[in-house]
């Protein structure tokens, strides 16, 4: 089978893996077009149950991961000078550049052949196929030019974020909100290296235009930032790698696929940074719709199709939902850090999204719930 992949991310990559092992006769080229050593971004998190999909389809890749993760037991969640460590929701990280060279290494050793530096602007250049699969990231040029067959929705969110990094280790991935008299900045760092972190800056319109962000200079707005955080910080420095101020745009297509082309990863979907779970979804995406040509045959193509949107819809869309929750949550947290108490503040965080309730945060974190029903005594009931 002739598999053309555009993007050597994730997705991408591990559909690959796959493929080859189960028929090392497939012929698979993945087209980056970007350089070997180029990524954007800092680290990559996954909650600390996110690679047991891994461990259970692919026993190999999850044993040649895991010794390379940063890995914590907890989260935290800073209301200004008030932190609230919260138990029961371990997390790893490993940054994303060793994350990609750790997969084109694994891949390369099956036989599939990586092409770099390619940016494929039509499917005339990709020659002969039997499938294509769009893995081509959240402004995949793919599905922007067939929107219509696609169904394509783009849905881009008012918040505004940076993506930095930190030569500061932070213990756990760690949520700080602080007030300032621009408004609320909020930080989601984690380690994701022994003397690295992600430092990922959001902050709402508002805030933003406050700041002057729109016409201060990237050396000023680190320097503004690191002022504004310097009691996490701690003396360490914020790190760019390009980073610029951006949106986050909330991507659906209602449809996956049309003739041998299918979507696969963020130009699927986009699942917002706040769950922490792109890479994860990405991920399992490749493993469903290798198990759909595992069931359809590798040559029926639009049977495969089908398989791999009945049966990967379901729980994908149930991360979806929960992730625009949470980015919603994240839009108000303006109104939120000023109207709640740091023990609310954590409990609005952690049920954000719908799926916890006050059952769940009691067995996760009994200390937390003890707190807020302090304030609160009707809700355990």
């Amino acid at each position: 089978m002739r598999i053309r992949i555009l993007g050597a991310g994730p997705a991408g990559l591990y559909f690959a893996a796959l493929m080859k092992t189960r028929d090392p006769a497939h012929d698979i080229v993945v087209f980056e077009r970007n350089t070997r050593a180029a990524t954007f971004g800092f680290g990559v998190v996954f909650s600390d149950r996110a690679l047991d999909f891994l461990r259970a389809d692919d026993e190999a890749l999850y044993q040649y991961l895991t010794p390379h993760l940063e890995s914590w037991p907890n989260i935290t969640v800073a209301h200004n000078d008030t932190t609230i460590p919260i138990a029961g929701n371990g997390f790893t990280s490993i940054g994303r550049l060793e994350l990609l060279t750790l997969l084109y290494e694994y891949v390369e050793r099956l036989g599939v052949k990586l092409v770099f530096s390619r940016e494929i602007t039509s499917l005339g250049e990709i020659g002969e196929a039997d499938l294509v699969v769009a893995a081509n990231g959240a402004f995949s040029w793919i599905r922007d030019a067939n929107r219509n067959r696609f169904g394509t929705t783009v849905d881009w969110r008012a918040n505004k974020f940076i993506w930095f990094g930190s030569t500061k280790p932070f213990d756990s991935l760690t949520l700080t909100f602080r007030e300032t008299d621009a408004g609320v900045f909020c930080a989601h760092h984690y380690r994701y290296a022994p003397d690295r972190s992600t430092f990922l800056v959001e902050v709402t319109p508002r805030t933003w235009d406050n700041a002057g962000f729109a016409t201060m200079s990237a050396e000023d707005t680190i320097a503004h930032c690191e002022r504004v955080f310097a009691h996490e910080l701690a003396g360490g420095r914020i790190l760019s790698n390009h980073s610029q101020w951006r949106q986050f745009p909330a991507i659906w297509n209602e449809r996956w696929s049309f003739d041998n082309i299918v979507l696969l990863g963020d130009a699927l979907r986009t699942a917002h940074f706040s769950i922490g779970s792109g890479t994860r979804l990405a991920m399992e995406d490749a493993v469903a719709l290798f198990k759909a040509f595992a069931t359809a045959g590798q040559r029926d193509t639009r049977e495969a199709f089908a398989l791999y949107e009945q049966h990967r819809l379901p729980p994908m869309r149930k991360i979806w939902d929960a992730a625009n929750a949470s980015l919603r949550w994240y839009e108000d947290m303006d109104r939120l850090v000023a109207s709640l108490s740091p023990v609310e503040f954590a409990y609005s965080y952690m049920t954000r999204t719908g799926r916890v309730d006050h059952a769940e945060v009691r067995r996760r974190d009994p200390q937390l719930a003890a707190a807020y029903e302090a304030l609160h005594p009707g809700a355990a009931d």
